[in-house]
């Protein structure tokens, strides 16, 4: 028999590369954080030193996952549903946030001491809106941006899309917002930052330049849409520009080749200074650029990242919103009674015990909490045509 218009559309070939990529992004955050949290040290080498960029990666999946929702109804015959597009984002995202949020505030020893912002400001995805670093549940700042994304996305899709030439609107307001992101980091840096200046004030100086680097451009909403950006362009391409993508998505080698040469650059750049003038201005589109491409290797059906099953992979990107919300406070946490034991924060044992807890406390949120919430959701909010 023929398919309901209503049944939910044939799932397409599954893309591993995503998987892939959505683990390496969560592994990179958990190694980068037990070393800003944890040991303090660089335990990684510079792997955990520029692991702050799996956020980053982070950001252009959500780009492009997201875009492609609404981009994909757009383009079909059907109708694009802000209700449902917002019921399965808040059913998606909320539930666990909102677990998490609930041992900070309502149990003291997990929150271990630290200065907790107004309840509202998490409520509200506001959190990392002037953020000074130091304050608890502080890595939800990526989270209030990715909410905001789903907030304006869709009506601003809408909005361009009433119009004429509704997609030449669509480039030229990527174009902007990418213009916007790169003259409000350097207005930012100049006004609050200015490195080389306040190195010469002494120490503190330079402390304070640091933490306002963090508040004023790092956590600002305005100042990190370009991996999103990169995201939400491949999904352009993808629905609207069909020859052009089949041609893009069939040198999947060469994008991942161009990807991982992008990326390595960024990286030694970030690496040398990363609170340089042209590091913060310039940097972050080219670290969009170099994750754009890998996106674009892991949508090529016939190349290696696409086609091949990483093993534990798709589980650890099952997982990894889940983990990325508690890993940090239960490695913190539980970090304390092995060194009383004498297992300090760099000793094998440690870093595999502390990686464990904090793996099994993002499985043990995702199975009894994320996951009942994904069946509600596909029951009462299914995707349509």
């Amino acid at each position: 028999m023929p398919p309901s218009p209503f049944s939910p559309p044939p799932a397409p070939p599954r893309l591993h590369g995503l998987d892939t990529l959505r683990a390496l992004a969560v592994t990179l955050v958990v190694l980068h954080h037990y070393v800003l949290f944890v040991s303090e040290r660089a335990t990684f080498g510079w792997l955990g030193e520029i692991g702050w960029v799996g956020v980053d990666l982070f950001f252009a999946l959500s780009g492009y996952l997201i875009g492609n929702q609404i981009f994909a109804a757009l383009a079909g015959p059907g109708h694009f549903s802000l209700t449902r597009f917002y019921g399965r984002r808040l059913l998606r995202t909320l539930p666990n946030f909102y677990v998490v949020l609930a041992l900070y505030y309502l149990w003291p020893w997990f929150a271990d001491g630290a200065p907790l912002l107004p309840l509202w400001r998490f409520i509200s995805f506001t959190q990392n809106i002037l953020l000074v670093p130091g304050s608890a549940f502080s890595h939800a700042w990526s989270l209030c941006i990715e909410e905001q994304f789903y907030v304006v996305l869709p009506v601003l899709a809408l909005a361009l899309a009433a119009q004429r030439r509704s997609l030449a609107l669509g480039w030229a307001a990527l174009a902007a917002a990418v213009l916007v992101g790169l003259v409000a980091r350097g207005c930012l840096w100049r006004l609050h930052v200015n490195v080389d200046a306040n190195v010469g004030v002494g120490g503190a100086g330079a402390v304070q330049a640091q933490a306002a680097y963090f508040t004023y451009i790092y956590y600002a909403s305005v100042c990190r849409l370009d991996e999103l950006l990169a995201g939400v362009a491949l999904a352009l391409l993808k629905n609207f520009h069909p020859l052009l993508w089949q041609r893009l998505t069939r040198h999947g080698e060469l994008a991942l080749a161009l990807g991982a040469a992008v990326l390595a650059l960024a990286a030694c750049w970030f690496l040398a200074d990363r609170y340089d003038f042209a590091v913060t201005v310039f940097g972050y589109p080219l670290l969009a650029l170099g994750f754009g491409l890998l996106l674009l290797a892991a949508l090529d059906p016939s190349a290696r990242l696409a086609a091949r099953r990483v093993p534990g992979c798709q589980r650890l990107a099952l997982w990894s919103y889940a983990i990325y919300l508690v890993h940090r406070q239960i490695s913190v946490l539980a970090a304390r009674p092995l060194a009383a034991a004498g297992f300090g924060a760099e000793s094998p044992l440690a870093i595999v015990m502390l990686m464990g807890l904090s793996l099994l406390g993002g499985a043990l949120l995702y199975t009894l909490v994320e996951a009942p919430c994904m069946a509600l959701r596909a029951r009462y909010l299914p995707l349509k045509r």
